[in-house]
């Protein structure tokens, strides 16, 4: 069984009923070490000698406080193996004392039948216009952290025919619109607010390259950056900054630009928008690189093959 929810003492009764019932050969817990759920579940499979992993994301190396520490340390004792979503967070557990078998599998993948390159010439001339007018995007949670007050240093200085296209909200969407019109370039920008799931490709494919310009702070760096494959799996040339596991995410398939640099960021995208044989290159690299690492068949795959590992060490 697969199980997620919140540390309250319902989910711990109900998860021990529904063990109970069904007597599962082992648990997939899909949580951080130090979450008090992920100790509920591997006490109640420890007393019934059923078999865990857990899953995490946390590429910073942080000391927890009690009792968050002591759970991180039951769970580093108790599991059977480990699932980190990025190298970094593999390698904080082991900096950690973790001495059992890590495996590095992203989360979640892409459906490449809908995110896939198609006509958007409709949506493009709603948003700005005309069809022939070269974009670039950003998708995601308006934050600080993100660094979208780099992109839009770095837009200003771009050939004024290009458009931006800014999708999400949050907190720093006040400043976002404040920059902008200190910038002079309210009228070079589209801000349709939070788009429906099921429409995100379709304005994706609006774009001539998305930017996911992500700042590392002391307590949080990119541990992934879902919106990359969703592009690339598109046909969308990408650029990153140099943040956590962004690098990794995108390989061959983009460029890479210096976190909070903007002049760096402006020559990757001056590079994208001028050079069409690298920018064909890039799209066909991206779209080849979510269907061999990051589409929900293959992240189904290697999970099962974890799945696999544990029970056939039963024994062991």
């Amino acid at each position: 069984i697969c199980f997620t929810g919140k540390n309250h003492f319902h989910f711990y009764q109900g998860l021990k009923s529904l063990i109970g019932s069904i007597n599962p050969d082992l648990i997939h817990i899909d949580e951080e070490p130090f979450s008090i759920v992920t100790y509920q579940a591997m006490r109640i499979a420890k007393m019934k000698n059923i078999r865990t992993l857990f899953f995490t994301w946390q590429n910073i190396k942080k000391k927890y406080p009690f009792p968050f520490s002591s759970l991180e340390r039951y769970a580093f004792k108790n599991t059977h193996t480990a699932i980190a979503g990025n190298q970094e967070a593999s390698d904080v557990m082991v900096e950690k004392g973790f001495s059992k078998k890590i495996f590095i599998i992203p989360q979640f993948g892409v459906d490449p039948q809908i995110y896939s390159k198609r006509d958007a010439g409709s949506l493009k001339v709603q948003l700005f216009g005309a069809s022939d007018v070269q974009v670039i995007g950003y998708a995601g949670r308006f934050v600080e952290e993100k660094g979208i007050h780099t992109l839009l240093r770095a837009f200003t200085k771009l050939d004024r025919t290009a458009r931006l296209l800014l999708i999400g909200s949050g907190p720093y969407k006040k400043k976002i619109l404040e920059t902008s019109g200190i910038l002079n370039m309210n009228d070079r920008l589209q801000m349709p607010g939070d788009v429906p799931s099921d429409k995100i490709p379709l304005y994706l494919n609006c774009l001539d390259c998305l930017v996911l310009p992500s700042l590392t702070r002391p307590n949080w760096k990119e541990q992934f950056g879902r919106v990359l494959i969703e592009a690339m799996s598109c046909g969308v040339p990408v650029i990153g900054s140099d943040s956590g596991e962004i690098p990794n995410v995108i390989g061959d398939a983009g460029l890479i630009f210096n976190e909070g640099d903007a002049d760096d960021l402006l020559r990757k995208m001056e590079i994208i928008l001028n050079d069409q044989i690298l920018k064909e290159q890039y799209r066909r690299r991206g779209r080849s690189r979510v269907i061999e690492h990051f589409t929900q068949k293959h992240i189904a795959e290697q999970t099962l093959k974890v799945y696999e590992f544990i029970l056939q060490r039963r024994n062991v």
